[in-house]
């Protein structure tokens, strides 16, 4: 009866071929239910934690994403195998603005409205939605591997971390580092609240710049003339400004001139702010609707009239505009200055930034607005004194000017919304006009009424370390696993909310009394880029040049898009990607899947090696290389060098075991090494794997089973220093063998003679060169015979090696069809120069070269300088063919 345990017999357990969707449900259906993802808050390892940004309850799973999930899942299983109790802990936000508009269009869709219902039927209705559909991306987290503790799963809104923000409301409160003013802020007229910074997206708009007049239209009487592309806000105008050394408006300064619709005598003031260069030297102030203009109202005392209401229309002005939306007002004002003969210059276009808001599209207005503040100062020196000591440290160290350039010029944070669905602020107001903020364990007097706002989503996901793991009580979670080790983010919303987490979690252990907290949330920030197409754009809908994730994973694997990710991270720098890259990587996926079954159909099995004397110069060479890529690998991951750890497995995967151990394996088995052989392959093949399982864990988690047996390589122990010196002469027989057989191989295509094709060949030098084990390989896998009876030298070539030379003497005699031959180069040397020349052309356009990132530029400059070896190669053959003369080579010396 046959051995089921026995290599070949394993080698049939796998496919014919790597289908990674006829695997891949199954193998994570697989570790969730063993448990491999679960955190145990009572073990005596030593702990790793990582908590995943939440993803939007609204969203589904974007390359920017994929590349964050992937990052931390490799981290996350790495660690597991170290030997760590690795907690990474899931959850999503709620996503207040997003949430409640999509409800609210299903209720406009249904003939209703949120208004008409209520809001405690409007959040009822968020809930159900929620329920019922929110989350898609987790099932795309599984998707992909995530390696999360889905038992730990956590939303913003739950009763537990809702308990944490109103706690942590309360403390700040209490501190008198939250604030109630009215104060500037970013406001969507069409959501109705005021929104973030990272809710505002600028564009430039097409617009028209407006010229008016105050004061009288006789040029002999006092008067200024101001430009703004928003005519509509000189309703709200309460002054004019003027530089204090500008000479012409010198004798106006502290004069008022009458306002054309309001009667409002408006005074020129003198400051700083404005350039005497610019225009005209002097600039309408609206405080109340622009941000420079509400800084300067601050600085002069200046009345500061809202004109617009929450919908964007003009209100209480006392004009005949009143009522009409901001755009209508636009025109109408203008054309009513002009009936005043008020505008002094043709009204001409001008392109301009503006601010939209990025859910709902419309400008945004800014608008004087009373809402909830938290006063940053204290909570920003915390943040930015986390960095500067050590506590946490930014990867890279370049993005650090970034963190404090943002935390040491912080603004005050508005945290309130206009919006049902969140948090609501814990503010009540009494009959008598009485204030009090209500903890969790509180109650408010009765007759009294809640503030109706909600918190800013940033302030709920700013606690997401604490309250994801039971912060205010005193949980085993929070004792074991925080702080957490690493946030790992997008540099671009390294502001918005890794440092509102840095605030936050300074802020509260600087505040504990009963348990001491460790001082920061985590103590490494790993920053990577955008991911951008193959070209370096930015990805978005209006380009259509957006992937989605699980395209590539139907189409690819997901092993292939998560190995592609990885392998274009570095620390700070931008990835682009295209098809290109994930077919690349879905061709490792396979060929990894091809040798390791090629290799237990040959012999390869686990157990203990030999002694190093009995191995080969190729064991003992690929056994050292394997030893030197686990340092490499070790070294690089430990430094969040996710591109080069994948960079070193597939070059040693694919250059190293496949394309010349596997080689040298076939001749040692036929040589009669097999037990040995098959030792060092599974040896190697057990540790690649290994080693590449945080990256590609699907297809190393079928061939690491197969291979050895065990339960699942997600809990196979990761390897280690071997602690055997590394054999230098080993590796310089291999490198010489390799030469040998690289030149010697290069030399047969250039003679015709094809890749399967063997000829007659005597080898001299071998001996000398110290590569006498390695002969039979040489022949092997160079195509060479023994030379016989009748060899007639037509073809040489001489290597220069390590210790010696070696002359590897053919003949090719009746082999090559020189008519054929020609032809053959005449068409590949075209070819070459066409490449040549498109290339050139290319690395000459200097609009190409401003605009491709360097990546890509090296990536042409690499083809162009393979298109002129080419070029110069072809056609040196073909002038040896034409002239029907022998080839003679010295490698390096043509």
């Amino acid at each position: 009866m046959p051995d089921p345990s026995a290599p070949e017999n394993r080698a049939d357990a796998l496919p014919k071929s790597w289908n990674p969707a006829e695997v891949e449900a199954d193998v994570y259906r697989t570790w969730d239910e063993a448990g491999y993802f679960r955190a145990d808050a009572q073990s005596n390892k030593p702990s790793y934690s990582i908590v995943l940004p939440p993803p939007n309850v609204t969203g589904s799973l974007h390359m920017g994403h994929a590349l964050d999930h992937t990052l931390m899942d490799i981290l996350c299983r790495r660690r597991r195998m170290q030997g760590y109790e690795v907690l990474w802990l899931p959850g999503m936000d709620h996503a207040g603005i997003a949430t409640q508009s999509i409800v609210a269009r299903q209720l406009v869709e249904e003939g209703t409205s949120k208004e008409e219902i209520g809001r405690d039927a409007f959040i009822e209705r968020v809930w159900d939605w929620k329920a019922e559909s929110g989350g898609q991306i987790t099932g795309q987290m599984r998707r992909i591997g995530d390696s999360v503790d889905w038992s730990r799963e956590r939303f913003t809104m739950d009763e537990g971390l809702s308990r944490a923000v109103t706690t942590v409301f309360k403390m700040l409160y209490e501190a008198g580092l939250i604030y109630r003013a009215e104060r500037l802020v970013n406001w969507s007229p069409v959501l109705r609240t005021a929104i973030s910074d990272i809710e505002v997206k600028y564009s430039d708009v097409e617009g028209e710049l407006v010229s008016l007049r105050y004061g009288s239209l006789d040029d002999n009487e006092p008067h200024v003339i101001v430009a703004t592309t928003r005519v509509e806000t000189m309703l709200g105008d309460t002054a004019v400004a003027v530089h204090p050394d500008d000479e012409r408006y010198r004798a106006l300064v502290g004069t008022t001139l009458e306002h054309p619709f309001t009667g409002r005598q408006i005074p020129i003031v003198a400051d700083d702010y404005v350039d005497p260069e610019f225009g005209t030297g002097a600039v309408k102030i609206t405080p109340a609707h622009d941000p420079n203009d509400f800084e300067l109202g601050l600085r002069h005392n200046l009345p500061m009239p809202t004109i617009m209401d929450e919908s964007g229309r003009i209100a209480g002005t006392g004009t005949p505009f009143d009522g009409l939306d901001r755009f209508e007002a636009r025109v109408k004002v203008r054309e009513a200055l002009a009936e005043q003969g008020r505008i002094v210059k043709e009204i001409r276009p001008y392109l301009h930034s503006v601010g939209h808001s990025d859910r709902s599209g419309e400008p945004i207005e800014p608008r004087l607005s009373l809402q909830w503040w938290v006063k940053v100062d204290t909570l920003a020196k915390f943040a930015g004194d986390a960095v500067r000591t050590g506590l946490t440290t930014i990867h890279p160290a370049s993005q650090e000017p970034r963190w404090f350039g943002w935390v040491d010029d912080m603004h005050d944070w508005c945290i309130s919304r206009q919006l049902w669905w969140g948090h609501r602020i814990p503010i009540w107001y009494g009959p008598n006009g009485e204030i009090a903020c209500v903890g969790p364990d509180e109650t408010a007097p009765e007759g009294w009424e809640q503030d109706p706002d909600v918190l800013d989503t940033w302030f709920s996901s700013g606690l997401w370390p604490l309250s994801t793991m039971g912060w205010p009580d005193q949980t085993p979670d929070l004792e074991k696993f925080y702080s957490t080790d690493v946030l790992v983010t997008g540099y671009d919303i390294l502001f918005f909310w890794v440092a509102r987490m840095m605030m936050f979690g300074t802020f509260i252990a600087a505040e504990s009394t009963e348990r001491a907290l460790p001082a920061v949330p985590f103590r490494d920030v790993f920053l990577h880029g955008l991911v951008r197409d193959e070209n370096g754009a930015k990805m978005s809908k209006s380009k259509g040049n957006g992937i989605d994730p699980l395209d590539w994973v139907d189409r690819f694997g997901a092993d292939a898009l998560r190995f592609t990710l990885a392998r274009g991270a570095q620390p700070g720098g931008d990835i682009s990607v295209g098809e290109d890259a994930a077919q690349a990587a879905r061709n490792f996926a396979t060929k990894l899947f091809n040798a390791t079954r090629f290799a237990l159909l040959n012999g390869a099995t686990v157990g203990e090696l030999p002694p190093r004397n009995a191995l080969t110069d190729a064991d003992r060479w690929i056994l050292d290389r394997l030893e030197s890529v686990r340092a490499e690998v070790d070294n690089a991951w430990d430094a969040y060098e996710f591109g080069k750890a994948s960079e070193a497995l597939f070059h040693y995967t694919w250059d190293e075991v496949c394309d010349w151990y596997l080689e040298f394996a076939k001749v040692q088995v036929r040589e009669g090494n097999a037990a040995s052989t098959g030792i060092v392959l599974g040896t190697v093949l057990d540790a690649l794997l290994r080693l590449l399982h945080p990256t590609m864990p699907f297809v190393t988690e079928v061939l690491w089973r197969t291979l050895t047996g065990g339960e699942s390589v997600m809990i196979a122990s990761w390897p280690t220093d071997s602690g055997i010196a590394a054999d230098p002469t080993a590796a310089t027989h291999v490198a010489d063998a390799q030469r040998v057989i690289t030149e010697i191989r290069r030399f047969r295509s250039d003679q015709g003679l094809g890749p399967g094709q063997k000829v007659p060949a005597v080898l001299e030098g071998i001996d000398e060169a110290g590569l006498t084990e390695q002969l039979p390989v040489i022949r092997s896998l160079a195509r060479l015979e023994e030379a016989g009876d009748g060899f007639t030298e037509s073809a040489s070539l001489e290597v220069p090696l390590t210790a010696g030379t070696i002359t590897v003497r053919i003949d090719t005699s009746g082999t090559v069809d020189t008519a054929a031959e020609i032809a053959r180069y005449s068409k590949d040397l075209a070819a070459a120069e066409k490449e040549l020349a498109g290339t050139t052309a290319k690395l000459g356009n200097e609009q190409f070269m401003t605009k491709a990132p360097q990546p890509v530029r090296d990536k042409i400059a690499a083809r162009q300088a393979a298109a002129q070896q080419d070029v110069e190669r072809l056609e040196k053959r073909l002038r040896q063919l034409r002239a029907g003369g022998q080839a003679d080579a010295t490698v390096g010396s043509a």
